[in-house]
């Protein structure tokens, strides 16, 4: 659920010298998060980061009062915090954006809560919000929901207590000073005060988001809303059934398409996605001859059996389980007259038309990786075929009766040899190295050590957004809410009921509660092959000067590379 960040004032009241960077703290080996005095600085650094991005930049990510920015490598993320104190953000101007016009009928549940509130009446209130022109500060929360800044501040007004657990598509809406509108049906707390038929996000679009941060908005009243039919967002099949594949018998407890993910969208909204275990993917597309970005697909707890049409060259790789191929009895093509052969693990294979490949329950680790020559074929959005399962981007899950197509994302003309797998956690205890920040000071000192003292259970309500852990509750040395800022695969956030939940590939792109530490990149595919009911204990890996994971000056040291000898999993 989206949070409300705190007001955020007026740009132009905001004297030049309070442009700067006031501290950068580490967010994991592989980002940074500048902090700032308010939302123009906020804008200014985002504006010169596109404008100039630093070395290694990968992508950045604007909120209330921080700048998070992403780097290729640990050597990128760095050098980072130097380079950030020394910007000269007064001397940086915005470019314009567009001016949006957006129809918008005022009868929102909330409007005349909301006429109450600002003391202005509903009347009021529909003046006010269409009389001035918002402009979008920055995106997060679902693609296309964009955080607009007014230019008064007569509509501050709070959160509902008691949030909607469904709000419209098209609901115009506002919180705190901001106002949004919410791009598809989505839990919310904002206070509604009206509707559009704009569509906020449209994949057929060359910009997706209609509303772009950077861009100005202006809301008109009308009386009704003419609605227009659009084709729906959906991949679309590619062939036809008598094409060669595979064909999906029974898709087990979950399987997706997943490929390396679609970075650099963060700003819209669109977090990267990818297989959570990117290893095992570059591993099974590297058996098979394909490209280490190609698309598979990604199985859980096994499960999945597929057929296949026409000859295909595959592999299986990830989690430990026992692979099979059957021919179906009177096949009248079974001329070697068998019917089951076992298959081996992380090495190439053949699966015979009409064979049936099954993934059986898993041994040890949780997600499988299945690799067809070719990789799989499906419509890319945003450059990638991955499956987010938050904002719904991409393929849809595997369904039986599917069929998978094989495309042309071949790299070499043979298959590789055999490889060896890692050892994938089973029953023991999972060890993740954990670089503290950037809010480990929103908890005392007996809250921090709780947290890496302690074992931490994986619990059901579990997914590809985050990893739920269940233990000793940790208490919070600070009151109140944590402005909403940009945040990272690998964190571990910690909502006021104390139990930390470790975000995984499709996590949302900011959020609103105070992370108390990052697992380092290299061990978020381990992360992601911890089982349903497994175990994990965090080791504290010291992140900047001092021990401490916050700089306020350049002599700025960030989390080395993966430490040698670091352990993995522990039987």
């Amino acid at each position: 659920m989206e949070t409300t960040p705190p007001a955020p004032g007026n740009p132009a009241s905001v004297p030049s010298a309070a442009l700067k960077v006031l501290a950068v703290r580490a967010v994991g080996t592989t980002a940074v998060l500048a902090e700032l005095s308010g939302l123009p600085g906020v804008l200014a650094l985002q504006a010169l980061l596109v404008k100039h991005p630093l070395p290694g930049q990968v992508d950045v990510l604007a909120a209330a009062e921080t700048v998070l920015v992403m780097a290729d490598s640990p050597r990128s993320a760095r050098r980072m915090p130097g380079l950030l104190f020394a910007m000269d953000l007064a001397v940086q101007e915005r470019a314009a954006g567009r001016l949006v016009t957006i129809d918008t009928v005022y009868d929102g549940e909330d409007l005349a809560e909301v006429g109450r509130l600002t003391g202005l009446g509903p009347d009021g209130v529909v003046a006010a919000h269409s009389g001035q022109v918002w402009t979008v500060a920055f995106g997060g929360f679902a693609p296309g929901f964009g955080y607009m800044v007014g230019e008064n501040q007569v509509l501050d007004v709070p959160r509902r207590s008691s949030p909607r657990t469904v709000v419209p598509a098209g609901s115009v809406a506002l919180a705190g000073s901001y106002s949004a509108v919410y791009p598809r049906q989505s839990p919310g707390g904002w206070q509604l005060i009206g509707r559009t038929a704009a569509r906020m996000w449209d994949l057929g679009r060359e910009q997706p988001a209609l509303a772009a941060p950077g861009d100005q908005v202006q809301f008109r009243p009308v009386r009704e809303l003419i609605e227009v039919a659009v084709p729906d967002e959906g991949t679309k099949p590619a062939g036809s059934p008598r094409d060669a594949g595979l064909r999906v018998l029974s898709p087990g407890l979950q399987s997706l398409i997943q490929d390396l993910g679609r970075p650099g969208h963060t700003g819209l909204g669109v977090g990267a996605a990818g297989a959570l275990d990117r290893s095992s993917l570059r591993r099974a597309n590297r058996l098979v001859g394909n490209s280490p970005s190609a698309a598979a697909v990604e199985a859980v707890a096994g499960g999945l059996e597929v057929q296949a049409v026409g000859d295909q060259i595959l592999a299986v790789t990830g989690a430990a389980a026992e692979l099979t191929a059957m021919r179906p009895a009177g096949d009248p093509d079974d001329a070697d007259a068998y019917l089951e052969r076992n298959i081996a693990l992380a090495e190439p294979f053949v699966l015979r038309n009409g064979e049936v490949l099954t993934i059986g329950p898993r041994r040890r680790g949780f997600r499988s990786y299945l690799a067809v020559r070719g990789g799989v074929e499906a419509e890319q959005v945003l450059g990638s075929r991955s499956t987010d399962t938050l904002s719904g981007l991409g393929p849809a899950p595997l369904a039986a009766g599917i069929f998978i197509h094989a495309g042309e994302a071949t790299e070499s003309r043979v298959v590789s040899n055999p490889e060896v797998q890692p050892d994938f956690p089973g029953e023991g205890v999972t060890v993740l190295d954990v670089v503290p920040g950037p809010r480990e000071d929103w908890f005392d000192a007996a809250a921090v050590a709780s947290f890496y003292h302690q074992e931490w259970e994986v619990t059901p309500r579990s997914n590809r957004i985050g990893m739920r852990l269940t233990g000793q509750a940790l208490a919070r040395s600070r009151q109140g809410e944590l402005a909403s800022e940009g945040t990272v695969a690998g964190a571990l956030q910690v909502p006021p009921e104390g139990m930390p939940v470790l975000f995984l590939a499709d996590h949302p792109v900011s959020g609103g509660y105070p992370v108390i530490g990052v697992v380092v990149d290299h061990q978020l595919d381990l992360a992601g092959q911890v089982p349903i009911g497994g175990r994990i204990r965090f080791r504290r890996v010291e992140g900047g000067a001092e021990g401490t994971s916050a700089f306020a000056s350049e002599a700025t040291v960030l989390p080395t590379d993966p430490p040698a000898g670091t352990a993995t999993a522990l039987g």
